[in-house]
């Protein structure tokens, strides 16, 4: 009697399993990535150009400044230390000129940080128009999953998620990202992109 109740048993949770596993969705994974998108955009090109300026000019004009600064400095501590000047001055002189001297060292960390912080506050409009349409591409294709190009295996069942992003946003993508093929509600679109290193 407990053997028959035992294979009862297993045989309902069997089929109760089978059908909860029967009633899921099917696992619908799409690649896309938000910089990718954003750097395909037509108003990038003008990102780009603004921050090349902002390299060129306002960077490079603050790192010149900062080594005038530290020659002054530097000569200002040589001439006050020949004048024997007060400890006091000496010390002010020499931590100003060591706190120029550290960000020339430095030059290269705090130029690219600055650079970033530019080009995020130049393109904000640009992703934030990104964004609102991956939202609604997403609501609408109700994908699974989003995977970042590069991130999954060759052959694998993926769908390209940036040619209905650029339909949503009324652009042009470059071929690389899956332009000019046509875009159906339906099918999936096209080879999703590899990403250069």
């Amino acid at each position: 009697m407990k053997k028959a109740l035992s294979i009862l048993i297993l045989t309902a949770l069997f089929f109760s399993a089978e059908k909860v596993h029967a009633q899921q969705p099917a696992l619908k994974i799409g690649v896309f990535d938000l910089d990718i998108m954003v750097q395909a955009m037509p108003g990038y090109k003008i990102v780009d150009s603004l921050l090349q300026s902002y390299n060129r000019d306002s960077l490079g004009a603050e790192y010149e400044i900062y080594q005038n600064e530290f020659q002054r400095l530097d000569s200002t501590f040589k001439a006050d230390s020949a004048a024997h000047k007060s400890i006091t001055v000496l010390n002010y002189t020499s931590n100003q000129r060591r706190q120029v001297g550290m960000n020339l060292v430095y030059w290269q960390q705090i130029a690219q940080q600055k650079s970033e912080n530019k080009r995020a506050m130049l393109a904000q409009p640009l992703y934030l128009a990104v964004a609102n349409a991956y939202k609604k591409v997403l609501t609408a294709r109700k994908y699974t999953l989003v995977l970042k190009p590069n991130t999954y295996e060759v052959g694998s069942q993926v769908e390209n998620v940036f040619p209905y992003v650029a339909k949503e946003l009324n652009i042009q993508l470059p071929v690389e990202l899956g332009g000019g093929t046509p875009v159906s509600d339906n099918k999936p679109v096209g080879k999703p992109p590899v990403k250069k290193k």
